[in-house]
């Protein structure tokens, strides 16, 4: 394709970014929507989420998306529905994944922590390389999610 066709499809190359970015979120939501299903599971989606982000397959997107992340914020009213949405999005799917009994205001703050940490992590990935030890804090992490999403026993003596 010719820079000119493209210019005339999408306008600019910033609203080419956008669109593009737009169908890696809809695919990365498409996988924590598949993993949590019916029933409401913050580790699940948190799981199959930092799965589809940290294949090594995903990482030239991956890298797409830092780069017009670091763009964006020094051009925010250029990438205005970028920025509105790139963590809005993913913060209602993962208020949803804990489900309607979790309070609005702990849900907010866990799916504020899965977000910075998952993609924390995946730059630490994408700049190292170091996949063992990136992937080790990864299982941590979601260890502690998993661990919260089991009842508490009762650890009082009988």
């Amino acid at each position: 394709m010719s820079t000119t066709t493209l210019v005339h499809h999408f306008g600019t190359k910033e609203q080419m970014l956008e669109v593009i970015l737009g169908r890696l979120r809809e695919r990365t939501f498409a996988a924590t929507s598949e993993a949590v299903g019916d029933q409401p599971d913050l580790a699940a989606a948190a799981r199959a989420v930092w799965t589809r982000t940290s294949d090594p397959r995903q990482w030239a997107e991956f890298r797409l998306f830092f780069a017009v992340y670091g763009r964006a914020l020094q051009a925010p009213r250029q990438f205005a529905e970028f920025l509105e949405r790139v963590v809005a999005d993913w913060m209602r799917s993962l208020v949803e994944a804990q489900g309607p009994d979790t309070d609005p205001a702990v849900a907010t703050r866990t799916a504020t922590l899965v977000i910075a940490t998952i993609r924390g992590l995946l730059l630490d990935l994408l700049t190292t390389g170091d996949r063992d030890r990136v992937q080790d804090a990864a299982e941590t992490f979601l260890a502690t999610l998993e661990h919260k999403a089991r009842p508490q026993r009762d650890a009082r003596p009988r």
